[in-house]
């Protein structure tokens, strides 16, 4: 379950941010690019911030393959 919630915020940021750059400003595709540079760094480290606010609201990991 945490691997797809994960997944949904990051995509929905993106997808935010590429929203609010054509119709804002087009600083706002800075937050894609630190969306992109967290997911880099969290392959390497293992250190999710989102996943440490998951752990606050008692979300687990998921047991099976299809989550």
């Amino acid at each position: 379950m945490r691997e797809r919630i994960v997944r949904a915020v990051a995509g929905s940021f993106v997808l935010l941010s590429i929203t609010l750059a054509y119709y804002v400003n087009l600083n706002w595709l800075l937050l894609s690019a630190f969306v992109g540079l967290n997911l880099v760094q969290s392959s390497f480290t293992k250190f999710c911030p989102l996943e440490k606010i998951l752990d606050k609201f008692g979300i687990e990991y998921s047991q099976g393959k299809c989550g």
